[in-house]
């Protein structure tokens, strides 16, 4: 594969959403690194084993994070089999490939890349993101560019969270903070358009068959997420990352000078949710969304 278009440093050209996500987001989710990516184990492992993968694909993981996702789908192609990591951020990639190395994982590689802006064309069996393409600004020409990158009748499923009243794990907190701070004005800093941006099932379904695709599926997958180890862990958690990280963030002086009441009222919410022998669960829905590049007529 050349990576020459995609394996770029930061520049002057990086959009606002990539220079956000590396300077303000990485340091925060370096810092929960271990509920981000431990605490969705038992999600993935819901979906993982479904996901239309052979030995011997070449596959592109979108968004991959910390590698996790691309070094799962590695293992399941095998040495035959190729995948390609690719995020805009670039302490992620560092980690991703530290963690590929550190388990001996050969048939792996990284790249820095926007897929709103370009990815590969027609080089991939499978294309996957796991909680990624909820933030594309252009949902349409991101998910087009992924079509793009897979050969003819290739197989793509990208996973997204579901409606706010299924996903407490991110609406409760920011419940909570509203009650004490005033709603991100329109030129907030944001991580994009957010976590539920492709929680509706038609509105989904559109964006899909817009960019291209065939065979557009939708499955439901119910199952817990760690939101921390314990009450405190959680609550950090919460007013670092995701909506109720936004609304504190963006309210600056007046957030941190009512932090103990938010904190207050936070611990009363999680500590009515369950507890595992890992720390605080809360529940969590997705959509599996499948799909397929149509083959050459």
């Amino acid at each position: 594969m050349n990576t020459n278009n995609l394996a770029l440093s930061p520049t002057d050209e990086d959009s606002d959403f990539v220079q956000f996500w590396n300077t303000v987001l990485a340091p925060k989710f370096i810092k929960f690194k271990h509920i981000l990516v431990d605490g969705l184990t038992q999600h993935s492992e819901a979906v993982f084993p479904n996901l239309p993968v052979k030995t011997g694909d070449r596959v592109l993981d979108v968004g991959c994070g910390f590698g996790d996702t691309a070094i799962q789908l590695a293992q399941r192609v095998g040495p035959t089999g190729e995948v390609v990591g690719v995020d805009c951020c670039d302490a992620f990639l560092e980690y991703a490939e530290n963690d590929a190395r550190s388990r001996g994982v050969e048939n792996i590689s990284f790249a820095r890349a926007d897929a709103e802006i370009a990815l590969p064309t027609e080089e991939f069996d499978f294309v996957f993101a796991r909680f990624g393409t909820m933030f594309f600004a252009n949902p349409v020409a991101g998910l087009r560019n992924m079509r793009k990158a897979l050969k003819p009748g290739g197989k793509m499923v990208h996973i997204v969270w579901r409606n706010r009243a299924d996903n407490p794990w991110l609406s409760m907190a920011k419940d909570v903070v509203l009650e004490f701070l005033p709603q991100p004005g329109e030129d907030a800093l944001t991580c994009g358009p957010g976590p539920f941006s492709m929680s509706n099932e038609e509105t989904v379904s559109l964006m899909m068959k817009s960019a291209g695709y065939e065979n557009v599926d939708l499955t439901r997958v119910d199952a817990p997420v760690l939101v921390g180890k314990d009450v405190r862990d959680a609550i950090a958690f919460q007013l670092a990352i995701g909506p109720a990280g936004e609304v504190f963030r963006e309210a600056g002086e007046e957030a941190e000078a009512k932090r103990e009441q938010i904190e207050s009222a936070m611990a009363d919410a999680i500590n009515k949710q369950k507890v595992s022998t890992d720390g605080i669960v809360m529940d969590s829905s997705s959509w599996v969304i499948t799909a397929t590049n149509p083959e050459k007529q």
